[in-house]
């Protein structure tokens, strides 16, 4: 079955059909700790390329995994069907105030081009030159700005896509599909996170009218379909920025102060801890055990007169230049890096926790717990992140081959977040990793919901089986 299936992919698409061992192995992982061996790769040339995979895989009932860069977290582009890699479709169509972009394009290629043109698209992942607007649609990436800006669902306006039948739509054009989707959701409100961004599940909650049905598609995970386009929403580069540094004695002080920061409506609210504090070369006080990076891009001057007012930090720097502001926030960018870094290799446990949210007012309750976790498990917790959002990432130190306490620990931790009307993930998506636990998170009416759409878009279930709609325990399982 599996060489007729290759022989007849090979025979019928443009793009490169592939399946030595090398090749498999090569996709078999992505940026989480999980492997999974695929059968066949494919490299789409085009849509019709895309479309002939799907209806092949349809007749002869086998996956279809899309991939972007490989730079996701949780396993969401692996599988053990076919896997398509979709670095070709890359193009970039620039308007005034949108641009209509490739799946396969690199969001470094796409940056240098707004920079060039003075726009700029407002989410940023760390990870940003290297990952795709395809994976980055996936899971509904965000980064630092997304506390003014919001995430990849709140910055387009379009996509087109295959589903799982091989049919092309593009919503919210496609007005038949995009009222039939609307009129499928009916939401049970109080299971729905009540944070500021979140990439677990179906975005439901974000499908308010017809007009904006495409949102079902942003955080899927290549579920519902795989996407050729979007057009995204761009706007001009602010002409100033201001950066404050903050140092505070105690985590629970700073994440008491992130609260009353954030009504200043800065641009950017970021969180580091001891570790990253550790690996730049400044003079911090010998009690600092964490630092707040607070920017604004616009009313500079009132914004400094309100932080000073605000801070119950010390602000150890105030930066203007860009030369410096880049320098700085190299290091918050470079956190999951230094956290590794810091980490034998033996001691670095799976991507688990490490994207959960709640609502910024709780976000002390996040503390707590992971400090119930480090004396509970006697573990060590690495954190960073945006918690301007109540998203603190999370890496926790322990002997990774103890996988029964590491699926006690995410058990626990996601207990006490969706008790705090978190979610389980705020930008990195469920995958291998998490979608377990989606219908815990979200209730049983929502869940059904999903199952519904799911139903609708892939009727055969081809399009990356296992991920986000699951019934299987996946935590611990395919580990590299």
């Amino acid at each position: 079955m599996k060489k007729l299936i290759f022989k007849l992919l090979e025979s019928n698409i443009k793009g490169d059909v592939l399946n030595k061992e090398y090749q498999k192995k090569f996709y078999s992982v992505d940026s989480s700790s999980y492997q999974i061996i695929p059968k066949i790769i494919i490299i789409p040339k085009n849509e019709e390329d895309v479309i002939k995979t799907i209806k092949i895989a349809k007749k002869y009932k086998i996956s279809v995994t899309v991939r972007g860069a490989g730079t996701g977290l949780v396993g969401s582009a692996l599988n053990d069907g076919i896997i398509m890699d979709m670095r070709e479709l890359n193009t970039i169509k620039l308007n005034k105030k949108s641009v209509v972009v490739g799946s396969g394009t690199l969001k470094g290629k796409l940056d240098q081009i707004l920079q060039k043109n003075k726009k700029f698209f407002p989410p940023n992942p760390s990870i940003g030159n290297f990952c795709s607007i395809g994976g980055m649609l996936g899971n509904n990436s965000s980064g630092s700005r997304s506390i003014k800006y919001g995430s990849m669902i709140d910055n387009v306006l379009e996509i087109t896509f295959i589903d799982g039948n091989g049919n092309k739509i593009t919503l919210p054009k496609d007005k038949k599909i995009s009222n039939r989707i609307f009129k499928n959701i009916k939401l049970d409100k109080k299971n729905i996170p009540k944070t500021s961004k979140n990439s677990s599940g179906y975005r439901i909650d974000k499908i308010t009218s017809e007009k904006n049905a495409h949102k079902i598609i942003i955080g899927s995970e290549g579920t519902l379909g795989i996407i050729l386009t979007a057009k995204l929403k761009i706007i001009d580069k602010p002409k100033k920025r201001i950066l404050f540094i903050i140092e505070y004695n105690s985590v629970f002080e700073a994440a008491k102060n992130s609260i009353e920061i954030n009504k200043t409506k800065p641009s950017t609210l970021e969180f580091v801890d001891k570790n990253t504090l550790k690996q730049i070369k400044f003079k911090f006080s010998k009690k600092a055990k964490c630092l707040l990076f607070v920017e604004y891009d616009e009313n500079i001057k009132n914004s400094e007169k309100e932080i000073i007012l605000k801070s119950s930090g010390k602000i150890i720097q105030k930066l203007t230049r860009n030369a410096d502001m880049s320098k700085w926030w190299r290091h918050r960018d470079a956190s999951l890096h230094y956290s590794l870094k810091s980490i034998k290799k033996e001691k670095r446990v799976p991507h688990i926790i490490e994207d959960a949210a709640v609502p910024v007012e709780k976000i002390s309750n996040l503390f707590s717990a992971l400090k119930k976790i480090e004396k509970k498990y006697k573990t060590k917790i690495i954190s960073y992140g945006h918690i301007g959002n109540g998203n603190i990432h999370v890496r926790l130190i322990m002997e990774k081959n103890e996988t029964k306490i590491i699926k006690k620990i995410a058990t626990e931790y996601f207990d006490e977040i969706i008790e705090n009307n978190g979610t389980i993930s705020a930008e990195h998506g469920d995958g291998l990793a998490r979608s377990e636990f989606v219908k815990q998170l979200y209730g049983n009416k929502n869940f059904q919901i999903f199952k519904k759409i799911k139903q609708q878009m892939d009727p055969n279930g081809i399009l990356n089986p296992g991920k986000v709609i699951s019934n299987k325990t996946t935590v611990i399982k395919n580990l590299k």
